[in-house]
């Protein structure tokens, strides 16, 4: 019987069973070894051809999903169809993941995970310093009507109560507090 495993999929296997025969292999030649295979296996031909034996052979997808470690709905995502239905939903899915984040990243400011991340809290912890008047939160809202909750840390610059700068305050006060709000035009 011949091996069902891509080529690339068979030498980074290889190569893992080399490494783990060597005593002093490097622990990160290790760790990029594991990876590789790990890669090579999720994307090899050979996992396809197994969901459409196992098909043939009579397995439902409850079967195929529980083998692959996986839901049946994410199990027939990946492998129901032919080829080109799987490479359409596989492009589409990668088009989804690389569009860009429709939150602004010129926000004033810090976000509550952000912040949280910073003082090496909880986000919760943040919301509650806030409510103490520990820290200032201002809400953000964007002409388009979306709003962004904003932390200054102490340190960080407040945004001006005048100005001609995207991020203009209505009517706040000079000493900024809780609940200021600020408007920007985009």
């Amino acid at each position: 019987m011949g091996s069902f495993l891509s080529q690339q999929s068979a030498e980074a296997l290889a190569r893992l069973v080399r490494l783990d025969g060597e005593e002093s292999a490097p622990p990160l030649e290790r760790m990029r070894a594991i990876r590789a295979v790990l890669h090579h296996l999720d994307a090899d031909p050979a996992a396809l051809s197994s969901v459409r034996d196992a098909l043939a052979a009579g397995s439902g997808w409850p079967e195929i999903a529980e083998a692959a470690g996986l839901k049946p709905t994410a199990a027939k995502w990946r492998w129901q169809g032919t080829d080109d239905e799987i490479a359409a939903r596989l492009s589409a899915g990668r088009k989804r993941s690389i569009r860009p984040s429709s939150v602004p990243t010129d926000l004033p400011g810090r976000s509550v995970a952000e912040a949280a991340a910073q003082l090496g809290v909880s986000a919760q912890a943040v919301y509650l310093q806030v409510t103490r008047g520990r820290l200032i939160s201002r809400t953000v809202e964007l002409a388009d009507g979306r709003s962004y909750k904003r932390v200054f840390l102490p340190g960080d610059a407040l945004p001006s109560t005048a100005g001609t700068s995207a991020h203009s305050l209505d009517d706040s006060p000079e000493v900024p507090t809780n609940t200021d709000r600020i408007r920007t035009d985009r």
